[in-house]
């Protein structure tokens, strides 16, 4: 008879959601069940963690979730877990509960709460897993190809009723304070600018100045994009129709880039950062990233990961520039 420990494992996701969560989820579970760990969802995030509020997640319990946008398991953000008092607290519970891993999906804010439990004794993996795509560590964040398309499609239709007005239209998508989303939107849905927090020298004047070389050209509608950490579309589509006297609208689009079913891509990166966490634990890997470098898929010690940098690339900027001529 062996007397080997059956390795329990806890998964959460925390703060904002991003399509292919449940995919990450669905992947955890089959392969601790492969292993034969026990594996627990935690609901709602560090907040269920605090109030121990978990359950099995059988491989049968994960069927049909691949293709669901939004988080099986709930998110809610923690203001608790900022507070030295509400880490030691859910450290704690992760070791009341015997949780040998807690494997954590979500963004730098999720992954710095994971920081803090590894420092108190808690065997952590991180899965990055944000539309923002702003954590340095990695090439790729979970959700950034679902919200790029999602952004893709309404500018799509946007620029259709914009070109038949030959208004300017103003679209503000998300990404907080990155303006990677903004960036891929502006290039895939052709727009004539983009504004982003990273870009300080671009104002209301230089958008002006464009739009009117753009008319001298001949061009009749035109299309900006604004990242969210810039902001101020209705004000910005307010000004253009007041200096310009040109039909200007804006369109935020918000929390429409959150949900949705996940890409093939998306889906993919996350089944594989989900096993990959799994077998990290199996092998006896402690406070782990998943990351994607080189377009490949490894694993960085947590530290390590969040305290990355990467300096703006002003590259795609200028091509937008090019391409908008």
């Amino acid at each position: 008879m062996s007397t080997e420990k059956q390795l329990k494992i806890g998964v959460l996701t925390s703060s904002g959601d991003a399509p292919g969560m449940n995919a990450a989820i669905r992947a955890v579970a089959r392969t601790g069940a492969y292993h034969n760990m026990k594996v627990y969802g935690i609901m709602r995030g560090y907040e269920g963690l605090l109030s121990a509020e978990i359950e099995e997640l059988e491989p049968r319990e994960v069927s049909n979730i691949i293709f669901r946008g939004g988080t099986l398991l709930l998110t809610a953000r923690c203001e608790e877990m900022k507070t030295v008092e509400g880490q030691e607290r859910a450290a704690n519970v992760a070791k009341v509960l015997g949780l040998d891993a807690l494997i954590v999906a979500g963004g730098d804010g999720s992954l710095r709460g994971a920081q803090a439990l590894s420092k108190l004794g808690v065997n952590v993996i991180g899965i990055p897993a944000t539309i923002d795509l702003d954590m340095a560590c990695t090439e790729y964040t979970i959700g950034f190809d679902t919200a790029i398309n999602t952004g893709m499609e309404a500018i799509n239709r946007i620029r259709d009723t914009s070109t038949s007005h030959e208004r300017c239209s103003v679209v503000e998508v998300m990404g907080r304070s990155a303006g990677h989303l903004a960036l891929w939107c502006g290039i895939t849905g052709g727009a004539e600018e983009v504004m982003i927090p990273e870009y300080k020298e671009l104002n209301t004047e230089r958008v002006v100045q464009q739009i009117i070389e753009n008319r001298s050209k001949g061009k009749r509608h035109n299309l900006i994009v604004v990242a969210e950490g810039v902001g101020g579309s209705v004000a910005l589509a307010q000004e253009l129709q007041s200096v310009l006297g040109i039909q200007s609208r804006a369109t935020v689009l918000g929390h429409l880039q959150r949900g949705g079913a996940p890409t093939a891509l998306d889906r993919m990166h996350a089944s594989v950062m989900g096993y990959m966490a799994v077998e990290a634990v199996v092998r006896g890997e402690r406070n782990k990233a998943g990351i994607v470098k080189d377009g490949r898929h490894a694993l960085m010690d947590l530290d390590e990961a969040l305290a990355c940098t990467k300096p703006y690339d002003h590259s795609l900027y200028e091509m937008i520039k090019v391409l908008a001529i």
